[in-house]
C-alpha cells in the first residue's frame, strides 16, 4: 500500500507517563496496545500505532485527590484566581498546542479514520473555540463588573465555579468534543479530571506537557485506561461535582447511579440522539439530496448530529430514492489523506458487523437495499446501505445507527413523522425541506416543542459554537455553546449588601485597596 512519507506512522506511541497534580508520573504497569483499522501493508492488517497505560482505580484516586487538593473547597490558588490570569493560563495552552497541529492531525486520521479535511478542520475549529470562550469569559467579566442595587441592597453578582469535574470525551470527536467539556470547565475555576476516549486517546499525547507547563499542580488531571474501572470509583467517592460527558445516555446512566448523593452532582451530558429529515412535497430536491448526503453520510454517519432517518412524502418518494441512492453511491472511498475522499475506514472493528445486523433485521422485515454498493464490504467498513421502506419493526428505526446505514420512510400525513418524533427517546435536531409558509408555519410551532433545533432546508449540525447546542429527553443535559458552557460549568453567586453608611464604606475600600479577586469593578479589555 501506498501511503504519503508525511502521513506515515514511522514509529510507534507509546504513552509511558499521566499528568497528576502537576507531574507526568511513569507508568510501569499494564498497557494496552491501540490499533487503528487502517492497514499499512498490501494485505489486511490493523496498524499498532502504539500503547497507553492501563491506570486502576488507585491512580483514578490519586488524580482526584489532586483534583480535590487543587480546589481545596473553593479556597484553592485556581478558583480564587484573577479572572485575567486564569485567562492568562488557558492562552499559554493554547499557544503551545497550536504547535502540535501536524502530530495531532495525523494521529486523528489514523485512529479514527477521520479525513485529512475533517481532522484539520477539527484542529482548527477547537483552537478556535478556545479563543472563542476566553472572549466570552471577558464579555462576561465585564458585564459583571458593576453593583446592582435593588430594595435598598447592593449587590455584586458573578459566576463562579462549581468544583471537581469528571471530564469524558466521545471518539468521534475526540479533541474539540472533549475541549468543548474540559476548557470552559476549567477558565471557569473548577479543577478536572480527564480520561481520553476508547478510539483517539493517543492524540491526547502530543498536548500533555502544555497542559502541564500551562496549570497550575492538580488543577488538569489526564488518567488513561477503562472508564469503568477510573470513572466508576472516582463518581463514588461523592467528592465529584460536575460529571461531563459526551457519549451514550447508558453510561451517562451507570456512572452517574454510583453518586452517593445525586442532589448534588451536577451533570453536562451530550448524549445521542436520531436526527430525522422531513422532506415535504415541494422541497428542491437537488438541494435537499446535497444536505441529505452530507447529513447522513459525513464521517460515515459518525455523528450525534448526523440525519439518522428519512422521512419522505410519498409524491416524490420515487424520485427522491432514485437521486439519492445513486448519489450515495457515488461517494468515494478511500483512506483519510485521499484526495476528495468522502467515506473512510470505521474506527471500531466490530461496526461492519453491527451495521450488517441492522441491514439483515430490516431486509427480514421487509427493507430493501436499494442502493448498488450498499452494503458492500471490505475488512474495515460496510458502504451505506440505502434501506426502503423502513417501518417500526426494524431495529434502524429505534436505534441510534451511528454508521453507515441510512433508513427512509415514506409518508402521507405530516402527522406521521411528528408523532414518531413525540414518541422517540431522543430530541435533539431536525431538518426540514420545504417551502410553502403555509405548510412550514405550523410545522416549526411544533417541531420547536419535540427538539432544540430545527434546521430549515440544510442538515443538522453543531456549529457556529456560538449558538446553543442541546437536547431534550436522552439526547443532553444542560446546553453546550461558548456561552452556555460557561454558564453550565459555574453558578451566579454574590455578595450583597445593605446601603448603610457603614456598609457603603467598607464596600469602598474593598474596591479602592484591590484586596479582593471577586469585588471588583475592573474589566478585562
Amino acid at each position: 500500500m501506498s501511503i504519503p512519507n508525511q502521513f506515515r506512522i514511522d514509529k510507534q506511541t507509546h504513552q509511558s507517563t499521566y499528568l497528576v497534580n502537576g507531574e507526568l508520573k511513569t507508568w510501569e504497569g499494564k498497557t494496552s496496545n491501540v490499533y487503528s483499522t487502517i492497514s499499512s501493508t498490501d494485505s489486511y492488517e490493523p496498524t499498532c500505532l502504539g500503547s497507553i497505560p492501563n491506570l486502576t482505580e488507585k491512580e483514578a484516586l490519586e488524580a482526584l485527590d489532586a483534583a480535590g487538593d487543587a480546589y481545596n473547597r473553593g479556597q484553592g490558588l485556581w478558583p480564587t484566581m484573577k479572572v485575567e490570569d486564569r485567562i492568562a493560563c488557558v492562552e499559554k495552552f493554547v499557544e503551545q498546542m497550536k504547535t502540535k497541529r501536524e502530530e495531532v492531525v495525523k494521529l486523528l486520521m489514523w485512529e479514527i479514520g477521520k479525513s485529512l479535511k475533517d481532522s484539520a478542520k477539527e484542529f482548527d475549529r477547537t483552537v478556535d473555540y478556545i479563543y472563542d470562550t476566553i472572549e466570552a469569559y471577558k464579555e462576561m467579566d465585564r458585564n459583571a463588573a458593576k453593583f446592582h442595587k435593588h430594595g435598598g441592597v447592593y449587590a455584586h453578582i458573578r459566576r463562579g465555579p462549581l468544583g471537581i469535574v469528571l471530564c469524558l470525551g466521545p471518539y468521534n470527536y475526540p479533541l474539540n468534543e472533549t475541549f468543548c467539556l474540559l476548557i470552559p470547565a476549567l477558565i471557569m475555576g473548577n479543577t478536572a479530571i480527564f480520561k481520553p476516549a476508547k478510539h483517539g486517546v493517543l492524540l491526547i499525547t502530543p498536548l500533555l506537557e502544555a497542559f502541564q507547563n500551562s496549570f497550575p499542580k492538580g488543577v488538569v488531571n489526564i488518567l488513561f485506561g477503562r472508564g469503568r474501572i477510573l470513572a466508576t470509583p472516582i463518581i463514588a467517592t461523592g467528592r465529584v461535582d460536575v460529571l461531563a460527558l459526551i457519549g451514550h445516555s447508558n453510561s451517562a446512566n451507570a456512572i452517574q447511579a454510583s453518586h452517593p448523593k445525586k442532589n448534588r452532582l451536577r451533570m453536562v451530558f451530550g448524549l445521542e440522539a436520531k436526527n430525522p429529515a422531513i422532506i415535504l412535497p415541494d422541497a428542491d430536491l437537488d438541494l435537499t439530496i446535497a444536505e441529505c448526503i452530507n447529513g447522513t453520510t459525513s464521517y460515515n454517519g459518525q455523528r450525534c448530529t448526523a440525519l439518522k432517518i428519512l422521512y419522505v412524502h410519498e409524491s416524490i418518494i420515487d424520485v427522491f430514492k432514485e437521486k439519492f441512492s445513486s448519489a450515495v453511491d457515488a461517494l468515494k472511498f478511500g483512506n483519510p489523506w485521499e484526495e476528495g475522499v468522502q467515506l473512510t475506514p470505521l474506527p471500531e472493528p466490530g461496526k461492519p458487523d453491527y451495521i450488517q445486523e441492522l441491514i439483515d433485521d430490516a431486509k427480514a422485515h421487509g427493507a430493501e437495499v436499494i442502493n448498488e454498493k450498499g452494503g458492500e464490504r471490505t475488512a474495515n467498513f460496510i458502504f451505506p446501505a440505502v434501506l426502503y421502506p423502513v417501518n417500526k419493526d426494524m431495529r434502524v428505526f429505534h436505534e441510534e445507527q451511528f454508521g453507515p446505514v441510512i433508513p427512509i420512510v415514506s409518508f402521507k400525513d405530516i402527522q406521521h413523522p411528528l408523532n414518531d418524533m413525540a414518541e422517540s427517546n431522543y430530541g435533539q435536531q431536525v431538518s426540514v425541506f420545504g417551502t410553502d409558509i403555509e405548510i412550514l408555519s405550523p410545522l416549526i410551532d411544533t417541531l420547536v416543542n419535540l427538539v432544540c433545533r430545527v434546521n430549515l432546508n440544510s442538515s443538522c449540525q453543531r456549529g457556529p459554537d456560538v449558538y446553543p447546542f442541546t437536547g431534550r429527553k436522552d439526547s443532553a443535559v444542560a446546553t453546550l455553546s461558548v456561552k452556555d458552557a460557561l454558564r453550565s460549568f459555574s453558578i451566579r453567586t454574590f455578595v450583597a449588601s445593605k446601603d448603610t453608611t457603614y456598609n457603603n464604606q467598607i464596600l469602598s475600600d474593598l474596591l479602592n485597596k484591590k484586596e479582593s479577586n471577586f469585588i471588583s469593578t475592573d474589566y478585562i479589555l
